[in-house]
């Protein structure tokens, strides 16, 4: 049974966001410090991906560990009550991820998914992000007051 009423439910799920979360915004802040730049929410592109770098045809998925099942993870879990309704809604998440990442890939953009869970983790975000993207110019910044370049990591 749950321990809210069902307006404070309503409410509770009412503040659940789906975009401009701190996961992604986080994600979102390594990606800029890294020297990439970006577009949001692409609407034009199968499953409005949260972040597009269309100079590397490349998406990021920033998931909620909940919402879109991450397996193995402690903030994955079912909840207790509406046990037919949880399950048929976690399915319909999962396949329509599946779904939109394969007509990405059909496109011709590669994707890559983040966790709420790893973007707590600032060095396993930071490689995950440095392995998936080009370590190319992206990197080099020239520094404003001597116009000499530097990578970001210096």
């Amino acid at each position: 049974m749950d321990t809210l009423s069902k307006k404070q439910r309503s409410w509770n799920m009412s503040r659940i966001r789906s975009k401009d979360t701190k996961p992604e915004r986080i994600v979102r802040a390594s990606l800029h410090r890294m020297g990439f730049r970006f577009r949001l929410h692409r609407r034009d592109l199968p499953g409005s991906p949260d972040i597009v770098l269309p100079k590397w045809k490349a998406v990021v998925f920033v998931h909620g560990c909940f919402w879109h099942r991450h397996k193995g993870c402690k903030y994955a879990y079912t909840p207790k009550t509406r046990l037919r309704f949880w399950s048929r809604k976690f399915e319909e998440n999962v396949a329509r991820d599946t779904l939109c990442r394969a007509r990405l890939r059909l496109l011709g953009w590669r994707c890559l998914v983040m966790w709420g869970c790893e973007v707590e983790k600032p060095a396993r975000l930071c490689a995950k992000l440095s392995r998936f993207l080009p370590m190319t110019t992206a990197h080099v910044r020239p520094n404003p007051t001597t116009g000499r370049t530097r990578t970001a990591e210096a």
